[in-house]
Order: C-alpha cells, then structure tokens, then sequence
C-alpha cells in the first residue's frame, strides 16, 4: 500500500522533534556545566548535541520534500513537549500537572492546525533567488538586533538568543525547502546551502547561549518563533494557506492561541529537585565550644579549723 505523503511528511517530522528534544535537554545540561560557550564547545556531550540536531535537521528537511512548510514546520512545538519529560528525568524530578496541562493544550493546538494545513499535495513552490536574499538580510538584520539588546542583560538574555536562534531555524528551514524542491546544481544552489547552513549552524549556537538561562521559557520560545517564522513566510511569499476557507482560518487560529498556551504552561519555573550533596564542596567540621569549668565563689575570710 502506497503511503501518503502527507503522513510520511508527519512522521518524519516527529522523529526530527525527537531528535531535536533530546539534543536540547542535552545542550541545558552541558550549559549547566559549563560556564560560557567556549567551554560548552569543548564537552563530548555537546558534540553529541550537534549530532542529534543533524539528524533532526536531515529529518526535516526530508519532510519538506513531501509536506508544505505550513505543515512540517509547526511539528517542530512538538519538540517541546517531548523535552519537558525528558529535562524532569535528566533533573531527576517529577513532570508537574501544570507542565501536563501544557502538553496536552499543546497537542491540541497542534491538532487544529493539522486539520486545516494538511491538503495531502507535496510542495510544489519555492521562494526566488531575489526573495531567499531578502528573506536572509532580513532575519540577519533582526537576529543582530535581538542579540544586541539582550547581551549584558541576564534576565533577558536568555529569551533573546531563544528569540534569535528561532529565526535562524526557522529561516533556515525556509532556506531547505527550496533545496529539497527540485534541486539543481547551480552557484545559485550552491550560495543558498552555504546560507542554510549558516542559518543552521548560527541557530545552534543561539540556543546553547539561550540554553544558559534554563530549558522551559527559552525553548518555548524558540519552538514558537521558529515555526512562525517560517510559516509566515510560507503564507505570505509562497502561497500556502488553510484549508475550509473561513471556518479553517478561524480554526487555525484556535488552534494557535490552545497551543501558546499550552507553551507558556510549559516554560514557568518548575521546582528544583530534592538537593543533592555536592561532594566537590567542602563540609564544614563543627567545631567544639569549650565549656567553662564550675567555680566557687569565696567570699569573706577562711575560718580555722
């Protein structure tokens, strides 16, 4: 029996969003470890990261070759909601019930959209060189800008680069499908790889920094720029809409205000495990109080015996 592409589309798509969920959690853990990028940059752990990200990225841009970017790309919020139990277990403590109400509103919310962007035809449509130059001056311009406004501030810092490093995933995901739809060899070809991989490999290194903050409110945020991103784009320069007309559209965008929030539920604070003993640290030894000695009081003149 012949498979859909659409359904092939969908399941590579979550394979990808397993990969990527796993090399987040491991990319927090190293940036727990870590003091700065340098010194996450020399860690085994993060390398296997990068690979996790490689597979998921190959993944992806296998799943643009039978789905449209309005499909594909908004599987990618998946990815949170596969890390979450995934950071709990490497944290060593339980998935709240908040994070599971964020997870199932996330579901949903993803459901909607499915209904709607699946119409079962593979791509068919590609941005223009003029338009992949404009596309990448632009998301670098607003990339440059994000970092600017956030470097030295430690409260938005890690929002910022999550910020930043979803338009870079996002516009590099743009970069890929029009690789993966009828590619040619050409310099024209060429010049776009070498963007989509600088895209890549720039989103990657954003989310390490952003990943110095925690994992909840900055991969939230990615998840969520980076399909916005480049689903805007899909809409707005490719010609990819929603299915049912009105009714479609307005259940599109129930479906985008269930899974932001389902997000936001996902990226509060959750409580720190049970304290575990740093055995690096130095233990106090109490030292002993010493107790004065009973005295006795002589007062006036010895009588004698």
């Amino acid at each position: 029996m012949a498979t859909s592409p659409v359904l092939l589309a969908v399941a590579l798509s979550l394979v990808s969003a397993l990969c990527y969920a796993t090399a987040a959690v491991v990319q927090e853990r190293t940036a727990a470890d870590t003091a700065d990028l340098r010194g996450a940059l020399t860690r085994a752990s993060w390398w296997w990261a990068v690979l996790l990200n490689a597979a998921g990225a190959l993944l992806h841009v296998v799943a643009l070759r039978y789905g449209p970017l309005s499909l594909v790309q908004p599987l990618g919020v998946l990815t949170l909601v596969v890390a979450v139990p995934l950071g709990s277990l490497a944290a060593r403590r339980r998935t709240s019930g908040t994070q599971w109400s964020g997870m199932a509103l996330t579901l949903v919310g993803l459901t909607a959209l499915l209904t709607v962007t699946a119409s079962g035809g593979t791509p068919d449509s590609a941005l223009s060189g003029t338009e992949v130059l404009v596309v990448a001056l632009a998301a670098a311009t607003l990339i440059a800008v994000l970092v600017r406004l956030t470097t030295g501030r430690s409260s938005l810092a890690g929002l910022g680069f999550a910020a930043a490093s979803g338009i870079a995933s996002g516009v590099g995901s743009t970069l890929a499908q029009k690789l993966a739809v009828g590619p040619t060899l050409s310099w024209s070809a060429a010049g776009i790889a070498i963007l989509t991989v600088a895209f890549a490999a720039g989103g990657l290194l954003l989310a390490q920094k952003a990943y110095g903050s925690g994992l909840g409110g900055p991969l939230a945020l990615l998840t969520l720029v980076n399909p916005v991103a480049a689903s805007a784009i899909g809409v707005t320069l490719l010609g990819e809409g929603f299915q049912y007309g009105t009714t479609g559209t307005l259940l599109a965008i129930a479906g985008a205000v269930a899974a932001g929030r389902g997000v936001v539920l996902l990226s509060r604070p959750q409580p720190e495990g049970p304290a575990r003993l740093d055995v690096r640290a130095p233990v106090p030894v109490p030292v002993p109080v010493p107790h004065p000695l009973p005295t006795r009081m002589l007062t006036g003149t010895s009588r004698a015996a």
